[in-house]
């Protein structure tokens, strides 16, 4: 039997008009890794962030190896071995990787910093993880996923033996989630316990030997992943089956509504032309560096074209600046919501209405009930969960977070959605609603171009698939006449003339 490290009993935390956790209860043993799952806004964070002391719980008791301990701050959590590796990672680009490591604490030598004892002390750490990098490079320069390697090696030296990994995986290709796994089963045979947040439910059978499951802030259970189907594990996260992933539907496309020709920035991007007709969604797929995302944003205008001819309904539009975009009908839900889709300190009411501004203005002055009607009538019809319009941004979960991002297009009457990684970071039962919502802009005749690195999402979603390799279309596929393997054989730039056999080496 395993022995237990950390244990939570009956933790409660209230925020003004909401209750975050109510009588939740979680453990992890040594050498454990012990998945937490739930939908957004279930209280995971919360919970993780009583854990290291970011929080302090109005009720209940935690346990290190028995004892009860009182973590009332970060540095008491690290104290006690506790460390978390956030989605949004906590380094200094600027400095190098045995500085990151060290930050704070370097060693000293007759009171001056050792540099050569912290470069050699950083490579005996990355060394033991088998981590391969070099402790001089700086930290700017490294891939997401060796970042990330980076704030592990740094737990680790700070002797963390319960350690948090919040989407470890978000960013990440799946060569690198490999060297991640290999990582945490390192980590495992030292003794160290982990708690694993993932919306990605594949993973946990790969990596979890149990998982527990929060649902609006409150305990549903927990149960040995080999016992578990993955339509039982989705159940109890939404509290309802999902008899479908992607919601069936038959669309009525019409004729194009919007062409581009002629697209291209040197180097990045060169597309001859791409049409998309109403009420059509066109799936965009690629490796990661394709030019996916480069691709969306010369056609909002967000960067500049060296040649661009755009058409809507048939007419010639002028986009030069995401301003002239916006007028013209074109809404660009982001990959990254938090750095280039919302205004994070702004409130939810704003942030609907950010697109929509010159609709309900007087005189050069906002119109604050027309906007409150607004936001009011999208938060009932999106279902974002809130305690209130003027409730910050910042403060709600990814899933409500990319609910409010798709509300401010819908209230512009975009006549053609970008959307990028829609439901990246979001779970199961929102990522549902997404496709839902997607489904009813098609149906009132509104043209989507959606990239997505998800490729069953893709050929769920899609009624169309252009698969990009190095900028350039490498192919146009029938989403029902394709599979996973065709999109990806385009996708690392193999054509139908050339031998399967080859590709089958690459993967």
């Amino acid at each position: 039997m395993s022995e237990e490290l950390f244990r939570m009993e009956g933790i409660c935390k209230n925020f003004p008009g909401v209750k975050a956790l109510d009588d939740v209860s979680f453990s992890v043993n040594k050498g454990e890794v012990h998945g937490l799952v739930g939908e957004n806004g279930a209280g995971k964070s919360t919970l993780m962030k009583i854990m290291s002391g970011v929080y302090k719980e109005d009720s209940g008791s935690i346990f290190i190896e028995g004892e009860e301990v009182n973590i009332n701050s970060v540095a008491k959590a690290q104290e006690l071995g506790i460390a978390i590796i956030f989605q949004e990672l906590n380094l200094c680009p600027h400095l190098t990787v045995a500085n990151n490591i060290y930050l704070g604490r370097p060693p000293l030598k007759r009171y001056l910093i050792s540099d050569k004892k912290m470069h050699e002390d950083a490579k005996s750490v990355l060394d033991d993880l088998g981590i391969n990098i070099s402790t001089h490079e700086i930290v700017s320069n490294l891939s997401v996923a060796k970042q990330q390697m980076v704030e592990i090696a740094k737990a680790i030296s700070q002797k963390s033996r319960i350690l948090v990994l919040d989407e470890p995986t978000a960013a990440l290709t799946e060569k690198e989630i490999e060297q991640l796994f290999d990582i945490i089963r390192n980590l495992q045979k030292k003794g160290v316990g982990m708690v694993y947040i993932s919306h990605r439910i594949e993973e946990l059978e790969e990596i979890c030997e149990r998982v527990t499951v929060l649902r609006d802030g409150q305990y549903i259970g927990t149960r040995n992943y080999k016992d578990i189907t993955v339509d039982e594990l989705v159940n109890m996260i939404v509290g309802r089956p999902l008899e479908d992933k992607y919601p069936k539907k038959i669309r009525n496309i019409g004729e194009v509504c919007f062409e581009a020709k002629n697209l291209s920035r040197k180097g990045i991007v060169n597309v001859e032309k791409i049409e998309v007709r109403k009420g059509e969604i066109l799936g965009i797929a690629g490796l990661m560096g394709s030019g996916r995302t480069e691709l969306a944003r010369l056609i909002f205008g967000a960067d500049k074209a060296d040649s661009k001819e755009l058409y809507m309904d048939g007419k010639s539009i002028t986009v030069n600046n995401p301003g002239q975009a916006i007028a013209n009908g074109i809404g660009y839900v982001t990959e990254d919501r938090k750095f280039d889709g919302l205004a994070l300190d702004l409130d939810v009411q704003y942030n609907t209405n950010m697109a929509h501004l010159r609709h309900i203005s007087r005189y050069g002055f906002i119109d604050d009930k027309e906007g409150k009607r607004n936001a009011q009538e999208y938060k009932g019809l999106l279902k974002i969960k809130t305690p209130s319009l003027r409730q910050k941004v910042r403060y709600l979960s990814g899933g409500n977070q990319q609910k409010i991002v798709l509300a401010k297009w819908l209230c512009n009457d975009a006549k053609l959605l970008i959307v990028d990684e829609p439901t990246r970071g979001i779970d199961v039962g929102a990522k549902f609603e997404v496709y839902e919502l997607l489904n009813r802009l098609s149906d009132q005749g509104v043209s989507i171009i959606m990239i997505s690195s998800d490729l069953p999402e893709i050929l769920g979603m899609s009624d169309r698939i252009l698969v990009i390799h190095e900028g350039t279309i490498n192919g146009e596929l029938d989403v029902k006449k394709t599979t996973q393997e065709e999109i990806l054989y385009l996708a690392a730039g193999y054509n139908k003339m050339k031998k399967k056999a080859q590709w089958e080496n690459i993967f």
